[in-house]
């Protein structure tokens, strides 16, 4: 039975997103019989929350709206009798994201926040506090539903669904909704005048396109790219693919796609940003600072225009869509990771995917996608087998796990480099990954 009023927990609620996320909040009042928001951070993102807090207050008050915001460092707190959970945290901050560009880039590796190196370590910071969250929201909110945009959404999707046995999850991305929009204006169209067909693993897939007749306009759109070679990802350094290989696939990839189709260009890239301590990390923190320093503002009320070169626009707005769709049943369809159930006949049936789905009141219904032409299934399972991996070390802190997690992935050089990058970023991140101390010790002593 529906509740008159609903309570809405975010945990990393001192997020530079909040804002973005209040305003999609704002724009559904009449579809979300809104209650109660509860922010949530930690110690060390206390200043940050009551910034983007009192900002979260403005901007209700001036929508008129009577939301009840509270700010917490207790999570226990803000999970009680919660509704919906959304998660958006960083486990060591932006400093973490710093060590994990910069550590595999001093060996001439790739270094970025979810791909790579860089992802993997991501993951085994994670994925044991997303797994500490379930446990709570067990005991204090069973019947919640956690939307997760904490990267790497799809492997912390898995680690909840697989570790966790908690089925009201479903992981969310904004790189979809940034492709619907710019291929919808090189056709000249609407997002809703097209369809969209999404299928892969979180910021590892491909789609195709229809238009409400059913005809594909997947070429097309490869026309349009190659006459308007332009960026869609603000943290993403554009390379167009090779268009013969793109042509074959039949199949549009998404931008991160580029880490694994032109590795040697984009490590090029990567590394001269090192050289000049300019990784996308380092960026990201400078315009944090000017962010927060845009909210403490008392006169502003609504979302800034300069969230926007964040690099995760849309995020915030889609997890309020889903909400939405929950809530209502709305059937919306929406890019999701969430388990295959047999969508993808090339990956394992009990695994996270992310791939098109309709938004149901009971979670997402994934629509069928069936087998992929041999290139994009080579590479697809190969991932899959990496993050599979990856979150079994992540939750056993097992090092041989985490070794054979660095070989598996295409974009960390296998072998004595491979070793040496993860002990070295075991090292640098000791205080986030106490499951691999007896690990780290070893390593510390030289053994």
């Amino acid at each position: 039975m529906k509740k008159d009023r609903i309570k809405i927990a975010t945990i990393g609620g001192g997020s530079s997103y909040t804002p973005e996320l209040i305003e999609g909040y704002i724009k559904r009042k009449d579809e979300l019989p809104i209650g109660e928001i509860w922010l949530v951070d930690i110690e060390e993102g206390k200043e940050k929350l009551e910034i983007v807090g009192n900002l979260a207050r403005r901007m209700v008050q001036k929508a008129g709206l009577d939301w009840e915001i509270h700010l917490t460092l207790d999570r226990r707190e803000a999970l009680k009798d919660a509704d919906f959970v959304s998660t958006q945290f960083r486990v060591g901050l932006l400093d973490a994201r710093i060590k994990d560009e910069r550590i595999p880039l001093s060996h001439g590796v790739l270094g970025q926040e979810t791909n790579g190196a860089g992802g993997m370590f991501k993951a085994f910071r994670t994925i044991p506090v997303i797994l500490d969250i379930v446990k709570d929201m067990k005991e204090l909110c069973p019947n919640a539903w956690l939307v997760n945009f904490t990267n790497p959404a799809g492997m912390v999707t898995e680690a909840v669904l697989k570790y966790g046995n908690f089925e009201r999850v479903v992981g969310l991305c904004n790189v979809p909704i940034g492709h619907n929009m710019r291929e919808s204006q090189l056709l000249g169209k609407t997002v809703e005048e097209l369809q969209f067909q999404y299928a892969g693993l979180n910021h590892h897939h491909w789609h195709k396109i229809h238009d409400k007749d059913g005809n594909d306009l997947t070429e097309k759109v490869m026309d349009a790219i190659y006459e308007n070679q332009d960026n869609i990802m603000e943290n993403i350094k554009f390379i167009p693919f090779f268009e013969e290989q793109l042509r074959d696939l039949g199949m549009l990839p998404c931008g991160y796609h580029q880490y694994y189709y032109l590795t040697d260009d984009m490590v090029k890239k990567e590394l001269e940003e090192f050289a000049t301590n300019s990784t996308r990390a380092e960026t990201v923190k400078k315009l944090e600072a000017e962010l927060f320093e845009i909210y403490k503002n008392p006169e502003l009320g609504e979302k800034p225009e300069q969230l926007s070169k964040r690099g995760g626009a849309y995020y915030s707005d889609a997890a309020c869509e889903l909400i939405a769709s929950i809530h209502n049943d709305k059937r919306t369809d929406m890019v999701v990771s969430t388990r295959n159930n047999g969508a993808l006949s090339d990956l394992p049936y009990d695994c996270a995917v992310e791939v098109s789905s309709i938004i149901t009141a009971t979670g997402p219904k994934p629509i069928n996608f069936g087998k992929f032409p041999a290139a994009q299934r080579g590479l697809v399972q190969l991932m899959k087998a990496m993050e599979e991996v990856t979150i079994e070390a992540a939750v056993t802190g097992n090092y041989g796990k985490a070794l054979q997690a660095f070989t598996i992935n295409p974009l960390v050089p296998s072998g004595k480099i491979a070793k040496t990058i993860l002990d070295e970023m075991l090292v640098a991140h000791k205080d986030h990954l106490p499951q691999f101390k007896e690990a780290i010790d070893k390593i510390e002593k030289g053994n």
